[in-house]
Parts: structure tokens; sequence; C-alpha cells
């Protein structure tokens, strides 16, 4: 289709939405009288309950990663049998929640067979992730495949040359591609929904979203349709849908992992750089994933990439330094702009009560940071639409495409000419000095927060991507992960102005208004434990204690 072609951007819609339908198997079309109905919401139970799916493939797509690697390393499970399994359940994820952009089920399952035929000859894997089936977010460049990053203006420009990751992961490391994951419009809204394939829902409970950008993976993965997959970063792209699902991912710092050649939504916005980075059921397959990243070297083929092996993190002893660690943490209670809903406050207490019995020192990171988040939240969005809006509208006009009401920002933006956007790139760096000085000041060594304001939250009422946001305008290592707590819509009630409650902006009014805890019970609640730039390694060290003081 692209450019050239007369099509408007809606039946370009319609023949993308029938042949993305079209390419499952018939096989793997759920039958009609099986089909859930469309007020039941929580949709993970499918696989186990429906009967559909073989006691083996129900094995093989409930196993974490690691498993998975050792059975394929040892031929007691083959990739063409995994591949299978999971392709059949991500074609189940995708009529259930509209989670896949691209389906590719035969071009894996012949890469599978070729990993087979290589290990049966050889004895060998071709590397750390030989076999196993990983699921890529829309915007992967892969030869041969739409990269459309939600624009109906994409559609039929298929790659020409694969991203860098995407070349290390399968030729290095032996990982099989099945299927590319949805986004919003440009990957530029908080929620996954755009005009070209429609919006993404959430497995655990289909009226609240999955996040965004990359809230196919988040969708696909908590369905068990995938067991590793891989997103992107720019304002909270991948630690949001992680929240939103109850997910493990973490935001690397820009340079560690490669991002070459793949599709943007603003090519050329270098402002704030978009990083890449699993999301996973674990912490150890998340850790397995980078460790296997950094391993294979991405300096040698992405210019970008900084030439650090993966280390042991040097973690602060106690005074006796033998055996325990003890950790300086500073809590953000809120950003200063928004409140937490109640479930998210009530993580963060019950991990400041469990850090401080475990013997950890915990300080109020809120009252040290004043007026930070915000600044840096309102120098994310500058950067975002320092363009104008241009590179969206381009893309827009092309098919007659309509811009999406949640980017509304883009719309009356003004384009900076150079200067004025060198002078922004030194707000930029004094930002960053400022934040810095007041972490080495207060000698923390990490921090923990929300990933967002509320654990969940109903289609279309996301608001507020500061508590992410922030930490790409300073490039930090950051990680969402999993609390255990769990919505409970008796104990976690509004707040009211009777109980002291004042909002702190417009948008925390609107969020607390809206807040809704029937429609959100029994949700996971997810928090984000933030360290340094460049301590990715420290990162999930310390984020194995937290987890381990909480539990």
């Amino acid at each position: 289709m692209g450019s050239t072609n007369p099509s408007t951007w809606e039946s370009i819609s319609l023949q993308k939405r029938a042949s993305l339908s079209a390419s499952i198997p018939p096989e793997w079309r759920i039958p009609s009288h099986l089909l859930p109905p469309p007020s039941q919401t929580d949709v993970t139970i499918f696989p186990k309950t429906s009967g559909w799916f073989t006691p083996e493939e129900l094995a093989i797509t409930s196993s974490s990663a690691a498993s998975l690697l050792s059975d394929l390393a040892s031929g007691k499970l083959t990739s063409v049998a995994v591949t299978t399994a999971f392709c059949k359940r991500a074609a189940a994820a995708h009529q259930l929640t509209n989670c896949l952009s691209e389906i590719f089920f035969d071009r894996a399952l012949a890469t599978a067979a070729k990993l087979d035929d290589h290990l049966a000859r050889t004895g060998k894997t071709v590397g750390s992730l030989h076999g196993l089936p990983v699921s890529l977010k829309d915007n992967f460049n892969l030869i041969g495949v739409d990269s459309t990053v939600g624009f109906t203006s994409h559609v039929g420009d298929p790659a020409k040359e694969d991203a860098l990751l995407v070349e290390m992961l399968r030729d290095r490391l032996g990982a099989v591609f099945y299927v590319k994951t949805n986004v919003p419009t440009a990957m530029m809204i908080a929620e996954t929904v755009n005009n070209l394939t429609g919006r993404t829902v959430n497995p655990k409970n289909r009226r609240l979203t999955s996040g965004g950008s990359s809230g196919g993976e988040s969708a696909l993965i908590a369905f068990g349709g995938s067991v590793l997959g891989v997103g992107t970063d720019i304002g909270g792209s991948l630690r949001i849908p992680a929240a939103c699902t109850g997910l493990f991912t973490i935001r690397p710092s820009f340079g560690r992992f490669p991002t070459g050649c793949c599709r943007s939504g603003m090519p050329g916005q270098e402002a704030v750089h978009s990083v890449n980075g699993p999301l996973a059921t674990s912490l150890d397959d998340l850790e397995y994933y980078c460790k296997s990243v950094v391993d294979a070297e991405p300096w040698t083929t992405d210019p970008k990439c900084m030439p650090i092996p993966w280390r042991q993190p040097d973690l602060p002893q106690t005074a006796s330094g033998k055996t325990a660690t003890k950790l300086k943490v500073g809590i953000i209670w809120h950003d200063n702009v928004v409140l937490p809903t109640p479930p998210v406050t009530r993580a963060l207490q019950i991990a400041k009560e469990k850090l401080l019995a475990a013997g950890h020192e915990v300080i109020d990171w809120t009252k040290i940071i004043g007026d930070a988040h915000k600044v840096g939240a309102i120098l994310l969005m500058r950067m975002f639409v320092a363009d104008g809006g241009k590179a969206v509208a381009w893309e827009l006009e092309r098919t007659g495409e309509p811009l999406r009401p949640e980017m509304a920002p883009f719309a009356n933006a003004e384009e900076l000419g150079s200067y004025a956007m060198w002078k922004l790139h030194l707000e930029r760096s004094a930002f960053q000095k400022r934040y810095l000085d007041l972490m080495r000041t207060a000698g923390v060594d990490v921090l923990l927060g929300p990933t967002m304001p509320f654990a969940a939250v109903e289609n279309g009422t996301f608001r507020h991507v500061g508590y992410t946001g922030v930490f790409n305008v300073l490039d930090y290592s950051s990680i969402s992960f999993p609390t255990g707590v769990v919505v409970d819509k008796d104990i976690d009630r509004p707040l009211k102005a009777s109980d002291g409650y004042t909002p702190l902006s417009s948008t925390c009014a609107a969020i607390h208004n809206e807040y809704n805890p029937e429609a959100i019970h029994g949700m996971p609640v997810s928090l984000q434990l933030t360290a340094k730039r460049l301590e990715e390694e420290k990162a999930i060290a310390m984020c194995r204690i937290v987890m381990h003081a909480m539990a």
C-alpha cells in the first residue's frame, strides 16, 4: 500500500485486520462454542479450562524460559514442539485480546526445524536462547515483515533489513521469532490503541488496558502466548504495560542493548533515547535475557552500544561486611504532581515496613526531590513535540488518517528552531546534574516508588506518565515488578477530602475522581525500582533483595 496507494486509511485498516485474521491457521481458530462471552473479563483461565489445549501444550506454555531452555538444550524438547505450542497460544491470545500486529508461524516453524537439525547434527546449541520462541514489539524490523508502528501509511512496506537486536537474538543466540505485537499510534500513547488494528485489552480483565506502548507484548505474555518478549521504552512504554499486567521488565540505560535499524514513530528524535528491554514473568528470566544480550557483545555491531560486559553488582554491605546487604532506599510516596491511588500507596507502605524489618534504611525521597519530577515530566513532553508534531502529521497525511485524541499535544505543538533545541538540551543536562547531586548527597542506593498512579485502569482512561518518564530523561536503569499485593475493593477505598485528601493538580483530581476499586479488584500491584545510569546489574540485584524482604 505505502505512500503511493490511493486507498483511504479506513480501507487500509480493514484490509490489514482481515489479513491478520487470515494468517491464523484454521486449526488454531477458537471454536465458536468455546469462545468466552464478551462479558467474561478474565480470559487468562481459558487455556486451562477450555479443553482446547493438550496437556503437553499447556505444560510447555506454562514453563519458565529457563526451564524451556534447559529442556531444549538437552533435547528433551524440540524447538518445533515448543514453537508450535506458543504459536497456538499466541493465536488464542490475539483472538481474545487483539494483541498481535504481525503473524508468521510458518517462518517460525521453519527456523525451529533448522535449529533442531543443528542440535541433532552437532550436539551444540546455537546460543543461550537456542530454540526459544521470542515475541517482538511491532517496531523491530524483520526482513519481509511490516513494521507499521500503528500507522496505516506503513502497511505494505515490509522491512528490508533486520533490526540489530533481531539479528543478534536469532543468529548469535538462537531465538525463534513467530509474532510481532500491537502498539499505539507512533508508540506515543500509554495505552495500546491505534486506527490500524484497534485496541489491545488486558487478558486479566478485558475492561482494563494492557498499557502502552508495549501493550501487545504485555497482553501476549500475561495470557501465556509468549514466555519472553522484547519491547521498547521512551517514556514508560515497557514499565507501564508490565505494571498493568503484573509482569517484570527493565528499562535499561541507553547503550547497553542494541537499538539500531528499528522503526521509530518519530525518526531522528534523540533528545530522549528510546531503549529496548525484555518483559517476562520472573526476575530470573529477565536477568538471563539481559546477560545473554550483553554477553553477545552488541557493541561489535551497534556503534551506539557501550563495550560494558555484564558485571557482578557491587552492593553495599552491613557494618560487619560479612554477609548481609544493607540498602538505603528512597521511597517516592508521590511525585508532587499526582498522588498514587490507595492500592499503590498501600504497597509502598508494606514495602517500607518490610524493608525496615529486614534491616534496610528507608528515607522519604518525596521531601528531597521537591519539584524535580514535575520539571522532568515537562522536559520530556517538550522534547517529544519539539518538531511541532511534524513527524506524526506527515505519516497521518499520507493516507488521510486522523490524529487520535490521546495525541492532542502533537497537534498543538510549535516547532523549535535549532537554537531553541540546543537550549532545551542544556535544560535537560542541568536537570540530570541536579538529580544526580540529590542522589549523591542523600547517599541512596535505590529509589522505590509507583510505576504509575494506579494498579490498573479502565480502557481509555490512562493519565500521567510522570512516574516513569522522569527516569527516561535521566536515563536511569529502572525495573517494574509485581509486589504480590493485589487490589482489595474493601480496603483500597477512594480518598476523600474528609480524610485529608487534597489534589496536587488537576490531573491528580481527575485520576482520583475516576478511581474505581470495584473495576480493578484483584489486579496485581506493581512498583518501580530505580538505580542510577548504567546500573542494570545492580538494579536487578537490588530488586531481588526488595522482593525477598516483601515476601
